[in-house]
């Protein structure tokens, strides 16, 4: 069977802009390449899948980073999005918690706390909003933070599949949000129909395109496709980038690190361990 593509697609339908996404590649290598559990890949997917959709609202190369700060035994889950690539991590990717009315229980793990949001925008200061989360499912967590931080009423679904072997089979997830001259009866369509949708997991595990979900969601409206677009997951780290991160320490704290025989440091995004001898420490320390 080939591989279906990860795709975010962009579509307009009277009124309001809609966007829908498969991530089912980029979460699963997330999750393998964070060890995680279960309960932690779905976590972890639906952050990823959020930044991304949120990703999608703003300016070319503009990115955003989502963070769900709860009390729950997942610790911190987040996900960082520019573009088209997005990143991310969990704080406890041993995550486990006994099934939710046979759903992995991803409000559980995050508990009570907050979702924070900061954009950063192009020749503008980057900007934070937070808001109280409102059951730690992600989703719901992130429609209460559009309407209360930013204004914008929206609908957000995110779905992450896992099967009992721990491998993510379907991800992906929505966006809807009403531009201004909408009008109600274009939002009762389409509420309407979100209503007597499947959960959007199921449908792409059913094999739904991001395309043919969004004209589920718009049936009975004119659909007008925008465009689709790759998305992946990749980290900004390199160890060139490390490297000036470290070279860029105060000279007595080089000086400390170059008399171990290994340096290393780690990027929690993409949970890469980069390692520098201490003749390179050495060198840095020359330079300075």
């Amino acid at each position: 069977m080939e591989k279906e593509e990860d795709i975010l697609t962009k579509a307009t339908i009277e009124g309001v802009r809609i966007f829908a996404l498969r991530t089912t590649n980029l979460v699963r290598e997330a999750a393998e390449q964070h060890n995680c559990s279960h309960l932690a890949s779905a976590a972890l997917g639906r952050a990823m899948n959020g930044a991304l959709l949120l990703a999608a609202t703003m300016k070319d190369n503009e990115r955003i980073t989502l963070r769900l700060k709860g009390d729950g035994p997942i610790g911190e889950v987040v996900a960082d999005a520019e573009g088209n690539h997005v990143r991310g991590y969990v704080e406890n990717p041993d995550v486990f918690l006994p099934l939710k009315d046979g759903k992995l229980d991803v409000g559980g793990a995050i508990g009570q706390g907050n979702i924070i949001v900061t954009r950063y925008l192009q020749n503008a200061e980057p900007f934070t909003g937070y808001c109280e989360l409102e059951n730690g499912e992600i989703a719901t967590d992130i429609t209460r933070y559009l309407y209360e931080s930013e204004q914008t009423p929206s609908s957000v679904a995110l779905g992450v599949l896992v099967n009992k072997e721990g491998e993510v089979t379907a991800s992906g997830g929505y966006f809807i949000q009403a531009m201004p001259g909408c009008t109600d009866e274009v939002l009762a369509q389409l509420e309407h129909n979100v209503n007597y949708t499947p959960y959007v997991s199921d449908l792409l595990d059913m094999g739904y395109s991001p395309q043919r979900i969004i004209e589920a969601l718009g049936k009975g409206l004119e659909v007008k496709f925008m465009g689709a677009t790759p998305v992946d997951f990749k980290c900004r780290c390199s160890r060139e980038r490390i490297a000036d991160a470290i070279a860029g320490l105060d000279k007595k704290a080089l000086e400390e690190i170059s008399q171990d025989e290994i340096t290393e440091a780690h990027c929690q995004y993409c949970n890469t361990t980069y390692q520098f001898t201490a003749d390179e420490i050495k060198a840095m320390l020359k330079n300075k």
